[in-house]
């Protein structure tokens, strides 16, 4: 098998940093050497990773790729590779595509069709519904990530909104649940209001007021009740307002049942970004306050927010266009993810060991996530090397996702990824995406 030396790197791994070096032999890592030692046994490549960080590579647990249906503005090829460039070594997709990922059918597709396509580890969640709760029981814990909720608006038949097939999902899942909160009823009693205040498409900082806190906060706390009432895994989904974060606790994950996640998006941006960026970063749940966004900041601190992903959801520009009702909601946020984070460290807002636990420890805790997230003997080598002496702006010709486009074009960064590898694999290399790589399905130990 072929081995790999890099060398002279800075190591990020389980709270703490350490110059050193690091073997990869084959799929996986064989050694970590702290300091300037040397290989057991010669190397057929070596690295110089002076000035580098290493770290694991990034577990993103919430993304949209769009495929199957939607491909129009993304697909897994194109969003496989943006996650290489970003750092990103694995996902975790959402169900609701065309067809949704809402029956065995469906969900052994795209499965199939991953294998064929990514350039990066993948799985897929099981979209929960009001009718196919009998499935449930038929899902193989070692392979699906986990069950989706949506307990807020969304497409087709993906809400769910029966207290009875709620009870039931939250008391017969048997794997985590990951939800979207909003109350829907609110939403709609905003909605009519601005409607008749405003006309069919009140301005886009009238978002955040009508898909409002109070939303949030009524879902949010309907599915912590749930959970503690069933005994129920949970995890919440891109949390955007400080009220929420009182529904959650500040004790390491492995206490805890409910858990939390904060998105990038609501980590860079607030309200008075619609200013500029207007339907750009119009996303389910609301882009809210500064105030919120540093609360949000300040709880990735503490252990009360536990994983940090994006809900990636590429659409194209002309899709964008509109007000609070008519531009659709999501954005890319994928290959930058990483930087975001980073640039977070640069400012003195987290440090990087932070942004190591809640973009790959935590994630692989809390999914179970068999042999990646860490820089073990043995575990996979998914592993990220960064610059954090290369300052950059960000242009269009930068994006890989299909859709071209970003939020953040025209920010400067000031830390860049060099090397992805994803499987003992250079992926990309700073420059170009191999896309004749391919990433393995994630295992989980349940």
């Amino acid at each position: 098998m072929k081995r790999t030396w890099i060398r002279q790197a800075l190591l990020v791994n389980e709270g703490r940093q350490f110059a050193g070096s690091l073997v990869i032999e084959g799929e996986n890592i064989s050694e970590i050497i702290e300091g300037d030692g040397c290989p057991a046994a010669p190397c057929d490549e070596t690295i110089d990773a002076r000035g580098c960080y290493l770290l694991p590579g990034v577990i993103d647990d919430h993304v949209h790729f769009r495929d199957p249906g939607l491909t129009h503005k993304a697909d897994m090829a194109t969003e496989s590779a943006a996650a290489a460039a970003g750092g990103v070594t694995s996902f975790m997709d959402m169900p609701n595509c065309n067809p949704q990922t809402t029956t065995l059918e469906a969900w052994e597709a795209k499965m199939a069709d991953a294998a064929t396509k990514c350039m990066v580890n993948y799985s897929f969640y099981f979209g929960a519904t009001n009718t196919n709760t009998h499935l449930l029981a038929q899902l193989d814990k070692t392979r699906v990530c986990g069950v989706k909720l949506f307990m807020g608006a969304s497409t087709g038949n993906m809400l769910v909104d029966r207290m009875e097939a709620l009870r039931t999902i939250f008391r017969e899942a048997g794997l985590l649940i990951a939800t979207h909160c909003e109350d829907s009823a609110i939403i709609r009693a905003n909605t009519e209001r601005f409607r008749a205040e405003y006309g069919d498409d009140p301005d886009i900082r009238c978002h955040p007021l009508i898909r409002s806190e109070e939303a949030c906060y009524a879902s949010s706390s309907l599915a912590v009740q749930l959970a503690q009432e069933t005994g129920a895994r949970l995890h919440i989904l891109h949390i955007s307002t400080a009220r929420e974060l009182e529904l959650f606790e500040d004790r390491p994950l492995e206490e805890k049942r409910i858990t939390a996640e904060a998105c990038v998006s609501h980590l860079m941006f607030c309200d008075d970004d619609y200013a500029t960026l207007g339907g750009r970063i119009k996303c389910n749940p609301s882009i809210k306050t500064r105030a919120d966004r540093d609360a949000l900041r300040q709880a990735l601190r503490t252990d009360r927010i536990d994983t940090i992903g994006t809900d990636h959801a590429p659409h194209l520009l002309t899709e964008k266009q509109g007000g609070a009702l008519k531009a659709v909601s999501g954005m890319p946020s994928l290959q930058f993810s990483l930087p975001c984070l980073l640039e977070l460290v640069h400012e003195g807002v987290l440090s990087i060991e932070q942004v190591v636990k809640k973009m790959c420890h935590n994630p692989a805790r809390l999914y179970q996530v068999k042999g990646r997230g860490f820089l073990r003997p043995g575990y996979r080598a998914d592993l990220v090397l960064v610059d954090p002496r290369h300052t950059w702006t960000l242009t269009a010709g930068d994006v890989l996702s299909k859709c071209g486009w970003s939020p953040l074009e025209g920010h400067t960064f000031h830390a860049r990824v060099k090397a992805t590898f994803v499987n003992g694999e250079r992926v990309y290399d700073g420059q170009q995406v191999d896309t004749t790589r391919r990433g393995q399905a994630l295992t989980f130990d349940r």
